[in-house]
């Protein structure tokens, strides 16, 4: 598991890199714009070959190490089981009996209605009249 923990971090490190990378690069290809001798490694050119070659070897590393992270990531979980408490096939128990089924039997009391709010309100009354 530790193995796991250690790649995932130098593939952070690796998006890093890769985001400062090209973040540095112009939109036109001009590089770095860092000012110098026209020949060698730090011109316009060499600093804008250094930046994408760095650009390709960073996005490879990091496809990579995300491929081999999700084939560690499948080959880990293959052991696991489903957890089933939560379960909804099981046979579900019978309808609670209705308590008021007895009141429509002859001989029975009736049941009593709750008086409704507005018998007793004195506004619904004015509104009739």
């Amino acid at each position: 598991m530790s193995i796991i923990i250690f790649l995932t971090v130098v593939q952070a490190l690796i998006a890093a890199a890769l985001v400062g990378v090209i973040l540095m690069q112009r939109s036109e290809g001009g590089g770095l714009g860092v000012g110098g001798s026209p020949s060698g490694f730090m011109s316009a050119r060499g600093a804008a070959d250094f930046l994408t070659r760095s650009t390709a070897i960073l996005a490879t590393l990091f496809v990579l190490l995300s491929i081999v992270l999700a084939a560690m990531a499948a080959g880990g979980s293959s052991g696991r089981k489903i957890d089933t408490s939560l379960d909804r096939s099981a046979p579900v128990a019978p309808a609670p009996v209705d308590p008021l089924a007895g009141a429509a039997q002859p001989g029975a009391p009736a049941p009593v209605a709750a008086p409704s709010p507005a018998a007793n309100d004195p506004l619904a009354d004015a509104a009739k009249k």
